[in-house]
């Protein structure tokens, strides 16, 4: 089997239709329905269910999906340690983050990688934790930013403890005027993205007896502010989401403290490849320099970095 087959197979996957799978792979939609047909054939089963508005992986498709990816995977690092050998920076690097990383963290990271390294292309995906965690042990991107915990095969990193706070209309004020208790609580409603809903979130919300009845549901963060302050509920929100953000506000801790551990994740293949090695260094070089004590990440990674 060719690696152009696996190519249009993982493609395929990604698009969900043989058009726009031709479109990325530069070739026609017919070329693809035949690498997936012949593919089909010598595997000795369908690979995908076709419908009017595309395709979708056959449970056996499913089953053989991170096989074909691991061994894309594995050619691209073959590839790229051709390439360093002859002293060529070069490789593809993909990122999972969720929202508040894409904002804060990536550019400068990225911004600061390109210079030192133009030839190794970067490609950003973004979604929940779920989803990106999900991606990774696929191997459909290299690395991601996530929040523990994570699945135990993959490779995981803490970066950073990062706050959890209780937004609130100006017209709030605690009773001690720091911090907020359950007592200042009382019957407010909450509100928050419906993926934030479990984990450290959860928890917090728990913890000052906030059931779901009372919580409603915005679209985004900065949508949550504006609700906030249009003194609709109360938000709860991570610092680093807080950072580029905008409104008349205010932000208080909880009386118990909660936070949530962000991540760097790899799995054990990626892991190997040159150009997601140079990029994990860049990662924690930033973040060892923005956060300074804060930062939770690996000074042995840093010391192999600066050889």
């Amino acid at each position: 089997m060719a690696v152009f087959q696996y190519e249009v197979f993982a493609q395929v996957v990604a698009y969900k239709t043989f058009y726009q799978a031709a479109q990325a792979l530069n070739v026609t939609p017919s070329a693809v329905s035949h690498s997936i047909t012949q593919f089909e054939s010598e595997l000795g089963f369908p690979l995908f269910i076709r419908n009017r508005t595309g395709v979708t992986l056959t449970p056996d498709g499913e089953t053989i999906f991170p096989i074909v990816q691991s061994i894309l995977n594995m050619e691209s690092r073959l590839r790229q340690v051709a390439d360093d050998i002859q002293g060529v920076n070069s490789g593809t690097i993909r990122i999972g983050a969720f929202s508040s990383v894409c904002i804060n963290w990536l550019p400068p990271i990225i911004r600061a990688f390109r210079k030192q390294y133009p030839q190794i292309e970067i490609t950003i995906e973004q979604g929940t934790f779920r989803e990106i965690d999900q991606m990774v042990q696929q191997g459909r991107i290299d690395i991601c930013f996530s929040a523990l915990p994570v699945a135990s095969n993959l490779i995981v990193q803490p970066l950073l403890k990062d706050p959890i706070y209780c937004v609130t209309p100006t017209n709030f004020s605690p009773q001690d005027s720091t911090h907020v208790t359950l007592e200042d609580i009382g019957k407010h409603r909450f509100i928050l993205q419906k993926v934030d809903y479990d984990g450290d979130t959860k928890k917090a919300l728990d913890r000052y007896n906030v059931t779901p009845n009372s919580i409603s549901y915005s679209i985004d963060d900065q949508s949550i502010l504006s609700m906030v302050a249009s003194d609709l509920g109360l938000g709860i929100l991570p610092e680093l989401a807080l950072q580029k953000l905008s409104g008349d506000v205010h932000v208080f801790p909880f009386s118990t403290p909660f936070f949530r551990t962000i991540c760097l994740v790899t799995n054990k293949v990626q892991a190997q490849a040159p150009s997601t090695k140079r990029m994990i260094v860049a990662i924690h070089q930033y973040l060892n320099a923005t956060y300074g004590k804060r930062y939770l990440g690996a000074n042995e990674l840093l010391r192999k970095g600066e050889k």
